[in-house]
């Protein structure tokens, strides 16, 4: 796809969304349940869409809401709910409808005071505190969020009692219910007011900055990165940490500097990502141009999503790409956590980068290889068979310092605090850190290609196995290994992963997007890399003949 001319620039107004027009949308349009679009749909995040299409309206919270309140009941859930919302505009209205069915059921609801915004991790954060040493009364929690989708969308993603993100069966269960809720006209959606809501006695303020904050002290090392003086540069791009840096500098004495200040749902202030959409995505080199343009002012900048559920790093070197990052993040933690259990291992889904397993062999620990989805890790987090869990999509999370779970949600103001607490112990930023690994273990090239992917591409892409794959070498090393089911649990990947010694190229459908995604990499430099991504490409094109059909 060529890049828009615009991107990198700040947007024009005609580029801006018409704030009041999306929130009359929200209350005024009203969803056909018998049409595929505009049903309620889980994919990897919860359930997305925009006011304006009627997929995401007053109508679809209630229902789901109502299903989620229906599903916990039978579950046995009496504990408090953990609501939260990021900045996006259509999350305040939907915030305000799932509280008013919440209190309806009869459900205690946590929230920040002041009704401030709270980003996913703070909302895991607190499950897990409040459930740890619990056999009964669990919390769960609900985030109103669509990550770092444009600004017209929405989206709403529950967490049950572990605190991370609910798995396929639990989905399903309230994606059905809701379904027959919506379809029902909601006459079966119990509602109160808001004023009613609020003056229920269910709602209770909760200080999630203060607890967050606070606890951060239990994961990073704070005193060895306050001592080194590092200069700090944040950008929370329009999001729900923004609330968060400010205290986290006071409270542990940190050089801390938040260069962008605001909050407006218009997102006027993010540059255009590479297709000329405003897209408050950290890991895109054109929404992170401003702070890309400040990056020699500080020693070490960062930036997190609208929920904060992911992190962006930027070095005097440029922006660094999420998977060295990670792989920079995994070598650090496992050889300065020693309090971590001795079989925790390393867990990556099976389109992140391959130096992590470089990475974990060397260490010796374990590699957990999981299908595209941060709901893989919970167990491994929650248990401690995981000291780190971690996606190619810039999103992470790992344990505490004494081996216990911190979040099992990905975690972006923690990753971010990581880079600069590894730069205070070890004198080198991240990207220097990174080059050292590659001298160790190779430079790898890795670069993910999408295309459209209509109904008959998706049931072929779905349909395909390891004897379709006659592939018998990629880019001169022999294959060793066609993967339908991931290692690390044998679950399916939704797609297929062509695996050599030297790199390997994975096709798998979109969970938000009609479009098929084609995942490369490979560590025998450019000439490698250009026949694998051929030999990928050419792969795809013979699988699904035109992807688009």
């Amino acid at each position: 796809m060529p890049t828009d001319p615009h991107a990198g620039q700040l947007p024009d107004p005609d580029r801006l969304i018409d704030v009041p027009a999306l929130i009359a949308a929200y209350y005024t349009l009203t969803p056909d349940p018998e049409c595929p679009a505009e049903k309620i749909s889980f994919g990897t995040s919860g359930h997305r869409g925009s006011s304006l299409k009627a997929s995401f309206n007053e109508a679809h919270i209630l229902a789901v809401t109502q299903a989620v309140c229906d599903v916990r009941r039978a579950d046995g859930v009496t504990g408090p709910l953990f609501l939260g919302k990021d900045t996006h505009a259509l999350s305040e209205p939907a915030w305000r409808t799932a509280l008013e069915v919440l209190t309806a059921n009869g459900v205690q609801v946590r929230v920040q005071a002041g009704g401030g915004f709270t980003p996913t991790p703070a909302v895991s954060h607190a499950i897990l505190c409040w459930n740890r040493g619990r056999q009964s009364g669990l919390a769960d929690g609900i985030v109103i969020t669509p990550s770092h989708n444009p600004p017209a969308d929405g989206g709403f993603k529950y967490n049950p009692p572990h605190g991370g993100p609910a798995d396929t069966t639990l989905t399903s269960r309230i994606e059905l219910r809701a379904g027959e809720i919506l379809a029902g006209r909601n006459r079966l959606v119990q509602r109160l007011s808001l004023r009613g809501a609020l003056s229920s006695g269910l709602v209770v303020d909760h200080d999630y900055v203060g607890r967050y904050v606070d606890d951060l002290a239990s994961i990073i090392d704070f005193p060895k990165l306050a001592a080194s003086r590092l200069k700090i540069g944040v950008n929370p791009l329009g999001g729900a940490s923004l609330a968060y840096w400010e205290p986290v500098a006071r409270r542990y004495g940190l050089d801390l500097t938040v260069t962008n200040p605001e909050h407006d749902p218009s997102f006027r202030f993010v540059p255009l990502d590479h297709d000329g959409k405003i897209r408050m995505d950290c890991s895109s080199p054109w929404a992170m141009s401003r702070l890309l343009d400040m990056k020699d002012s500080f020693d070490l900048a960062f930036a997190c999503d609208p929920d904060a559920d992911r992190h962006g790093i930027v070095t005097p070197a440029g922006l660094m790409n999420p998977n060295h990052y990670l792989s920079v993040a995994a070598d650090y933690l496992f050889r300065t956590r020693q309090h971590w259990p001795a079989g925790a291992g390393v867990g990556k889904t099976v389109v992140t980068t391959s130096m992590l397993d470089r990475v974990a062999a060397d260490l010796g620990r374990p590699l957990a290889e999981v299908p595209v989805g941060f709901k893989w890790f919970v167990p491994g987090l929650f248990g401690g068979t995981l000291g780190m869990g971690c996606e190619e999509s810039a999103g992470a999370s790992f344990l505490r310092r004494d081996g216990t779970a911190w979040s099992t949600d990905k975690d972006g103001p923690l990753l971010c605090l990581l880079a600069a607490e590894m730069t205070a112990t070890t004198g080198k930023n991240p990207a220097q850190l990174y080059a050292g690994l590659t001298e160790r273990f190779g430079a790898p090239l890795y670069e993910r290609v999408d295309s459209p992917l209509g109904g008959a591409g998706r049931a072929a892409l779905k349909a395909l196995s390891p004897q379709d794959v006659s592939l018998k070498d990629l880019a001169g090393s022999p294959v060793r290994a066609v993967l339908t089911h991931a290692p690390g649990n044998n679950a399916p990947i939704g797609g297929i992963k062509v695996v050599s010694d030297d790199g390997w190229f994975a096709v798998r459908p979109s969970g938000t997007e009609p479009v098929c995604k084609v995942y490369m990499e490979g560590f025998r430099g450019e000439k490698h890399f250009a026949s694998l991504r051929e030999e990928a490409l050419a792969f795809v094109e013979r699988a699904l003949g035109s992807p688009s059909a």
